[in-house]
């Protein structure tokens, strides 16, 4: 009756070591994905930024030129 009781534990103790293995490796591949759209998602908020800042400053020589002829009209 020991070597049964033991024989089941053992496989009880088997099967779930393997259950963990099996759930380990299917969560791990869904993570990494996340990570690398994260990482695709910052690339992108920092070219548009990028892209704003740009046109900004388009603007702003624009006004300083706008505003340098005007200067030289009134003289």
């Amino acid at each position: 009756m020991k070597k049964l009781m033991s024989i089941i534990i053992s496989i009880l103790f088997a099967l779930s070591v393997t259950g963990l293995c099996f759930a380990q490796t299917t969560v791990a591949p869904k993570e990494e994905k996340k990570v690398e759209e994260k990482a695709e998602k910052k690339v992108e908020k920092k070219k548009v930024k990028k892209a704003k800042k740009a046109k900004k400053a388009k603007k702003e020589v624009k006004e300083e030129k706008k505003e340098d002829v005007k200067k030289e009209d009134k003289k």
